[in-house]
């Protein structure tokens, strides 16, 4: 009973399988179709057509590279299923006008034409019976559940399996009436050699025949139904097969169902039967599962909805012209003019800094021991974020310490420092990019409501009277660069006016703070905007705060978003003045360590011990907390900070594997950067559009030595750039635009000369391979000219041919194509005469080039120069989207591991999820602070839904942290999980300053 309700309550939704096991059949049959042939025959075949294969090889290369993005996985935005669409409709335009098909057996022209013909026809009368049946459903003839519309990809996806099936059973049995011999003896079948008692059973001799079991196919399984007299109904509304004789002679007429039609009704009566029986009765073609297994399968199925990496060189993302478009207002009005930061200390209720309540936090101060966490750069992609927020909620992590195991607990604070979420801090990117991760790993309480503003923070969970009694982790955040770019407002909205990120309570009320941990440590937290320093208010506030509160032996830890020591010494400027004389002139010694993001990857330095005063010992960058990787090894001459001398003493990932990672760009740039097509494909064909067309080509590859050919080949790419530039004006001024954008866009930190060098350099390599591409197009054109395969008829080449072939090969005794022509008002031949004129662009070309050539750009007319600019446009768009990511792919490489620049742009373009790490920190009882930086190399890809969690009881009154299994994903693979890989890349401990007294009473114990 439980199969029959699954059955009549069918929930699956349309369609099944049918169509997928459509594709493979029509596959196998291509296949079988194929190998059917006289393998002897066929190699003779491709012998005697080696130039026109290699146009092949040479045609199907670019497309690959055009389309490899795109292969073997779904990238979500449209203009991945439009650059497969376009592909394949070029691709066929050019393929079918080359002569190795025809020379092989198989008519392209044929097989294109019956397509158009056979898939618009079947989309028409599909689309008609649907209309029917909703029709029917709408008075109350059928089922309610036909009155759901269908999917138009899917009445799509159908009409072209039938429309492929169809012609390929007409390239390999044609369109035969075949007249059948009355006799029904038993025949020899001598495609089965061994029911042959008379001949020696042999797998060679009956592999080498296979075109006899093919012909017998063709004859026997697919033969058509029968002759029109059979269907007196149909006789005026069927087409009729090709005359052929079988042992005798020949009707006139053939009377014989055209096997294509056969075929093609059969497929259609196929969709239609199974739509009627799913739509009328709900039963299921496809066997149903049971409901617990139903369940189970969802559940396996079941994906976290996490975001990509941004895709930073993305020519159609609304998203990063809106973040430009923020960048430039916040730099034109923030900075200098309005700053939030000032807001914020007028809003304060006391105006002495040191009392201030919502920017001074003591509430860890009393505890004997306390952990805490540092991240920084989160929000970009789901799967990195969640992977760091999965380990940051873990109970305990046991991860291996050189040759022991440790133990490390949750801490009980969590600091991030800075851009939340990328590319711009909208709403958006905020709960899709920061809080969705971070609520996967640690779920906020049950009461939380998304939409809650909390207006007197800390607003404490039931039942906790202060906050130094509540015992669950808390989270405390500074803005980065890109937080600012809306001048602060939606982290205010979404950090200082919120109380939970996931299960991290969150008691900060503005955008800078102090805390004062146990054993006299401290951690301030500074928030630079985008001025790459502190405001006036905020160095008032901390510099009061050492006076009246941060002990002579305190130590005190520095966060801010920029690392401005690396930046400074990078770039050769100096920021930050503010917190500089915050650190030497009242820290004086007491800040131990500075930490950082901004920079994607974990870098420390320590000093080295002189005589000199020391202000910072330790300097932490750990960008990886989501955000795609930086390298490591443009960094790795770094020095100095205030005089003091610094040793690198950690990196990840290491220079050696920096410098291997951005090999990338040549090798990737493109697969990762796909949406890059956009802008590249534009800029290439307005580079070479004033030297279009080339007419005078015959002197090309006519010398007799392959070096002699390249060399001309060359000299006329010179030529042309001669010309372009004396005779032309889009062209050069593209090139001048180029130029000045490849200019600015080199680093501020090369001197000008090198920049216009670099520069130079960059446009040269765009123009050549431009100008190259140009060139190899227009010579196959020119081939094909001179070869009679193009600018032989006019526009409309393919509908013209079909008409004159179609009579012969499918006869219409009836006039039923008359008949439909007048009952559709001229609509049915238009139709397809425009459909098949889409496959025409090659001729198109070519006839519009030769009108040039002959008589000048004048002789054609401005829409005649639209069309043919046009067509020559969807050729040179696919071959130059992958060179121009080559080109652009190259040039990062080369400045980033030979010149050093580009740190930001040659890593962005990588999208590199992997390498993601977090810095762990413990005071000890002892007051030392012991800092431990946990990895992973690998971010898993693939999650299921936590076993563990899933079965984990969740009372309402229950924290999330309380539980043994916080996170609500795991991987697929357990051995890849982020628990089961993570493992320390750095350790060190920062000893806690001794105080004169502490140190006289162990030298009085010491004696």
């Amino acid at each position: 009973m439980e199969t029959v309700r699954t059955i009549f309550t069918h929930t699956y939704p349309y369609p099944h399988e049918h169509s997928r096991h459509a594709v493979i059949a029509v596959i196998l049959g291509c296949v079988f179709f194929i190998s059917s042939d006289n393998m002897h025959t066929l190699v003779l075949k491709l012998d005697s057509n080696v130039k026109w294969w290699s146009m092949y090889a040479c045609l199907l290369g670019f497309f690959y590279f055009f389309s490899s993005p795109f292969i073997g996985k779904t990238i979500t935005p449209s203009y991945s299923n439009f650059s497969r669409w376009y592909v394949a409709w070029i691709l066929v335009a050019a393929l079918y006008h080359l002569p190795s098909f025809q020379s092989m057996g198989v008519d392209m022209r044929m097989n294109l034409s019956l397509f158009l013909t056979i898939f618009l026809s079947s989309v028409l009368f599909l689309l008609v019976f649907h209309f029917v049946f909703i029709g029917l459903w709408y008075i109350g003839l059928v089922a309610r559940v036909a009155g759901r519309r269908p999917a138009i990809l899917t009445i799509l996806q159908n009409c072209a399996v039938i429309s492929i099936a169809c012609c390929v059973f007409y390239s390999h049995c044609g369109n035969l009436a075949i007249i059948r011999e009355k006799t029904l003896e038993r025949r020899n079948w001598s495609w089965f050699p061994r029911w042959n008692k008379d001949e020696n059973f042999s797998w060679l001799a009956k592999f080498v025949r296979v075109y006899e079991f093919k012909d017998q196919v063709c004859k026997s399984w697919f033969a058509p139904v029968g002759s029109a007299s059979d269907y007196p109904f149909l006789s005026k509304w069927v087409i009729y097969g090709e005359l052929t004789c079988s042992g005798g002679s020949c009707e006139e007429s053939p009377d014989e169902i055209s096997p294509i039609y056969s075929l093609w009704a059969t497929f259609i009566g196929l969709y239609i039967a199974n739509y009627v029986v799913e739509r009328s009765t709900g039963w299921a073609l496809t066997h149903p599962v049971s409901q617990n297994e139903s369940e189970r399968l969802k559940k396996k199925q079941m994906r976290p909805e996490f975001l990509d990496m941004v895709p930073w060189y993305s020519g159609t993302s609304a998203d990063l012209f809106k973040t430009v478009f923020d960048l430039m207002v916040s730099v034109t009005l923030f900075v200098g003019r309005f700053d939030m930061r000032m807001m914020q200390a007028a809003m304060s209720r006391v105006e002495d800094g040191a009392k201030q309540d919502d920017l001074l936090y003591d509430q860890f101060s009393e505890r004997d021991e306390l952990w805490f966490d540092f991240m920084a750069d989160t929000g970009d992609g789901g799967n990195s974020s969640y992977s760091v927020a999965r380990l940051l909620a873990q109970p305990l992590l046991r991860v291996r310490n050189k040759d022991s195991l440790i133990t490390l607990p949750r801490a009980n604070l969590l600091l991030i420092g800075g851009d939340l979420a990328y590319p711009n801090p909208s709403s958006y990117n905020y709960e899709s990019r920061l809080f969705r991760p971070f609520e996967y790993a640690l779920q906020p309480p049950i009461w939380y409501n998304e939409e809650h503003v909390a207006v007197n923070k800390p607003e404490l969970p039931p039942g906790v009277p202060t906050l130094k009694q509540y015992d669950g982790p808390q989270c405390f955040l500074i803005p980065g660069n890109h937080d600012w770019f809306d001048g602060l407002q939606t982290f205010m909205r979404y950090i200082c006016h919120k109380s939970w990120l996931g299960g991290w309570f969150m008691p900060q009320k503005k955008s800078y703070f102090a805390l004062q941990l146990p054993k006299g440590w401290w951690v301030f937290g500074l928030d630079l905007a985008l001025h790459c320093d502190i405001d006036d208010y905020q160095f008032k506030f901390f510099s009061e705060l050492i006076k009246d509160k941060v002990g002579d032996y305190d130590s005190v830890i520095i966060m801010t978003h920029e690392p401005s020591w690396l930046l400074d010494w990078y770039w050769n400027m100096v920021t930050g003045k503010n917190i500089s004389h915050l650190i030497r002139d009242h820290l004086n010694g007491r800040c131990k360590v500075r930490i950082a993001g901004d920079l994607h990857h974990y870098m420390r330095h320590s000093f080295v011990p002189l005589e000199k005063p020391v202000y910072v010992q330790h300097l932490l960058v750990n960008g990886c907390g989501g955000a795609f990787l930086h390298p490591t090894h443009v960094f790795r001459n770094f020095k100095y900070l205030y005089g003091t001398p610094y040793d690198s003493k950690a990196s990840y990932p290491s220079f050696h594997d920096s410098s291997r990672i951005a090999l990338g760009n040549i090798l990737k740039f493109r697969k990762k950067n796909w949406q890059f097509d956009f802008i590249g494909g534009i800029i290439y064909f307005i580079l070479a559009f004033s030297v279009f067309p080339q007419c005078k080509l015959d002197h090309i590859l006519q010398d007799d030595t392959f070096s002699g050919n390249v060399k001309t080949f060359f000299a006329t790419i010179w030529d042309i750039f001669i010309y372009m530039l004396g005779h032309s004006y889009v062209s050069p001024a593209a090139v001048f635009f180029l130029l000045v954008a490849a200019i600015t866009f080199v680093p501020s930190k090369v001197s000008r000369k090198r920049k216009v060098l670099i520069g130079v350099l960059h446009v040269s390599a765009h123009l050549s391979a431009a100008l190259i591409l140009m060139l190899l197009l227009e010579l196959g054109i020119d081939t094909c000219i001179r070869h009679k395969l193009l600018a032989t008829s006019g526009y409309h080449t393919l509908y013209e041919w079909y008409r004159s072939v179609e009579s012969e090969h499918f006869p219409d005794r009836t006039g039923l194509r008359a008949r439909i022509e007048q009952w559709t008002f001229g609509l049915y031949p238009a139709c397809i005469k425009y459909l098949m004129s889409a496959f025409d662009v090659p001729e198109v070309m070519a006839v519009t080039r030769n009108n040039i050539c002959k008589n000048g750009m004048d002789s054609i007319s401005r829409g005649g120069a639209v069309i043919y600019y046009a067509s020559v446009f969807l050729y040179f768009w696919v071959f130059s989207t992958p060179i121009v990511s080559l080109v652009f792919g190259s040039y990062l490489y080369i400045c980033i591991n030979w010149l050093h620049i580009h740190f930001d742009e040659a890593f962005s373009s990588l999208r590199i999820a992997n390498y993601k790490s977090f810095t762990r920190f413990h005071i000890t009882s002892k007051g030392d602070l012991e800092v431990f930086t946990l990895a992973v190399d690998k971010v898993p890809k693939a999650w299921t839904l936590d076993p563990g969690w899933e079965g984990e009881s969740k009372l309402p009154q229950s924290h999330s942290y309380r539980r043994k299994f916080p996170s609500k994903w795991r991987s697929v693979s357990p051995q890849q999980d982020p628990v089961s890989t993570v493992r320390i890349v750095d350790h060190f401990v920062v000893e806690q300053t001794v105080k004169p007294e502490d140190a006289s009473v162990n030298r009085a114990v010491a004696h």
